[in-house]
Parts: structure tokens; C-alpha cells; sequence
């Protein structure tokens, strides 16, 4: 089939099926010899080739949308990365987010290489996230995936898509949801690098103890005192750096744990999960 024998209707059906600009499907059209089926499969490829050449660019924007089932137990937070602003803005884009999250949280899905693989209307994920790098132009990936199981599961977004955060509680009731998403918009404030003490690891711990030790050795401390000192200084730490030994910002005077437990004694967080971008 020739060139001239590629009707504008065909060019326009690709078009509002695959979001690719009008002389890209047209050629695939032209390369396909008129086959609809392969001039899909045609400009997938090239999306996945467009995928593979910028691979290597820096795609720190994006969205990041975080959802929770019907009955408040399970929770995923999605990131959908992309290079510029511009982009993370457009409409079809954030959509495409919402979409790759009501995937992720109904399959639930064990990490995001098994994410990568959930299918969209028969089509993986990773090939429909490689169709929107030839659609748009820049470096697209589903970039982090975490998901969360509880007795209650809360979520918050935070400053337009920015961030996700979920927290789950030990208490399965609905009038603590607005507990746990407090303690979901202090994730998203203060950042917390564990739930409480016990879950930072060594390695955080050696290196924490490393800096007290450095920074008392340089205001002249004793050696024999060094330890000790860091040792006061990593208290500090857990305090500042764990969730539930942190003073809850919407208070200042009770610490996020405390918070909890002035809804109930015996109410706690027990897990969270922070994605943002950068």
C-alpha cells in the first residue's frame, strides 16, 4: 500500500488512540502498510527505543498519588516520573498516575518490577509508560512503588502531588482516620527516617554515633567522654528522626505517639510509607 492510500481518518483514529502526534502515526500508518494492529505495535516500539536513549536523563518531576481501599486496610503510594514541571501538570499525565494507582492498589502488587508487569487494557504497564515517552518526548518511568497493610490505613498527598504519604494504625475504626492522617501530614513535614528506635538501622546508628563522636572530639572533648557523648546525641536523634518520638507538629508539646494515644490508650502507628519527588 502506498502513501497516498493512507486516509486522514486512519491517521486520526491512531491519533486519538495512542496520543502520538499526527505525521508519527502517519508514518507508522505508511510503514505498516495500512495494518492498524502493527502501526500500534510500531510506535510502541518506538517508545521503547525513545525509552532506552534517554534512560540516562534526570526525570525529577512528576506525580506522585497515594490511595487506600474501600475498607481502609490496605494503601500504595505511586510515583510517575517525568523531566519537567510542564509535564507533571498536564492533565493526561496526572490521570495516567491516578490510573497506574487504582492498578497498583486492586493487584497489589508485590514491588514495582511486578508493578512494571500489570497490564493497562491488555497492555503492560512498562509498554504503556514507554508509549507516553514517544507521546510526550521526555523520560517517563514508574518510579517507586510501596504499599502498606494495617487494621486502618491512611493516606495524604501533600502540595499538589509532591509527595505520598501512607500510615497505618493498629486500631481498626473509622474515627481515627483523621488521627492518621495527622500523623500522615507529619511524615510529609518532618520526614522521618523510622517508626521508632527500634527500626532505625545499625548502619544509620554507627554512622550517627561516627558524627557525635567527630563533633565532641572538635569542641575538645576528653576521649574517654566521646562515646558517652554520642551516645546523648544519638537520643537526640531518635527523638528528632523517628516518627513516634517526634514532637507532633500540629501541638509542640506532645511528642506523635502521646497524640495517639490521647484518641486512645491503646492506639498506635505501626508502620508508614513516604514517596516524594526529587
Amino acid at each position: 500500500m502506498s502513501e497516498v492510500n493512507i486516509s486522514a481518518s486512519a491517521v486520526k483514529e491512531l491519533r486519538e488512540q495512542t496520543g502520538i502526534g499526527m505525521m508519527d502515526c502517519k508514518k507508522a500508518l505508511v510503514e505498516a502498510n495500512g495494518d492498524f494492529d502493527k502501526a500500534i505495535e510500531l510506535l510502541r516500539l518506538r517508545g521503547q527505543k525513545m525509552s532506552e536513549k534517554r534512560a540516562d536523563r534526570d526525570a525529577k518531576e512528576g506525580v506522585v498519588i497515594a490511595m487506600v481501599s474501600a475498607d481502609n486496610k490496605k494503601g500504595i503510594v505511586v510515583r510517575l516520573s517525568c523531566e519537567t514541571d510542564f509535564v507533571s501538570k498536564n492533565e493526561d499525565f496526572i490521570n495516567l498516575t491516578k490510573d497506574i494507582a487504582k492498578i497498583a492498589l486492586d493487584t497489589f502488587p508485590a514491588d514495582l518490577d511486578t508493578l512494571q508487569q500489570q497490564q493497562m487494557k491488555g497492555v503492560p504497564l512498562q509498554t504503556i509508560v514507554a508509549e507516553q515517552v514517544a507521546k510526550i518526548g521526555e523520560k517517563i518511568e514508574i518510579a517507586d512503588y510501596q504499599k502498606i497493610e494495617a487494621p486502618l490505613v491512611t493516606s495524604y498527598i501533600h502540595m499538589g502531588n509532591k509527595a505520598g504519604v501512607l500510615v497505618g494504625l493498629n486500631l481498626n475504626d473509622e474515627k481515627y482516620i483523621d488521627a492518621g492522617r495527622d500523623v500522615a501530614m507529619q511524615v510529609a513535614a518532618m520526614k522521618p527516617v523510622a517508626l521508632d528506635k527500634d527500626d532505625v538501622s545499625q548502619d544509620i546508628i554507627n554512622k550517627e554515633i561516627e558524627i557525635g563522636k567527630e563533633i565532641a572530639r572538635n569542641e575538645g572533648k576528653a576521649e574517654e567522654m566521646l562515646e558517652k557523648i554520642a551516645i546523648g546525641k544519638l537520643n537526640k536523634f531518635f527523638k528528632d528522626n523517628t516518627l513516634l518520638n517526634q514532637i507532633f507538629v500540629k501541638d509542640g508539646k506532645i511528642s506523635v505517639a502521646e497524640y495517639l494515644k490521647s484518641k486512645n490508650p491503646e492506639l498506635t502507628a505501626i508502620g508508614f510509607r513516604h514517596i516524594k519527588l526529587g
